[in-house]
């Protein structure tokens, strides 16, 4: 189950870059989540269900030219896949590249992304779920 796990969540990063609001739903659960800290975003929140995931990607490619998700590394947790995030954009306003490093926690329910939580590191990602076993 869990390198098919880590498929299901490569997938997602790619449906995520592709810009397809459609095919990014159609690799999340209905019933999704993403939590979204004040440290990782300049509108952090909990985005629920469909609607919410079309309102975390609309927004985010509202500020953002050129965003782009990679995965830098994959881990088996407890049922999860905790995965290191590069992101890197462009300010539509400013025109600046910027890059960040995260983490995120993904639970994955009947071949689709359930929760996503995002973390300021890897490390904090990883240390998360280890506390929650």
């Amino acid at each position: 189950m869990s390198e098919e796990n880590r498929e299901i969540v490569r997938r997602a990063f790619d449906a995520f870059n592709s810009k397809d609001i459609e095919r990014i739903l159609a690799v999340m659960h209905p019933a999704a989540e993403i939590d979204v800290p004040a440290s990782r975003s300049v509108e952090p929140d909990v985005y629920h269900g469909h609607a919410g995931v079309r309102r975390y990607f609309e927004g985010t490619w509202d500020g953002w030219d050129d965003v782009r998700f990679e995965v830098e590394r994959l881990w088996d947790a407890d049922g999860c896949v905790v995965v290191a995030i590069h992101v890197t954009g462009r300010g539509k306003r400013t025109a600046i590249v910027t890059e960040m490093r995260s983490g995120g926690v993904f639970t994955v329910d009947k071949r689709l992304v359930l929760r996503i939580r995002v973390y300021a590191t890897a490390a904090q990602a990883l240390e998360a779920v280890w506390l929650e076993q």
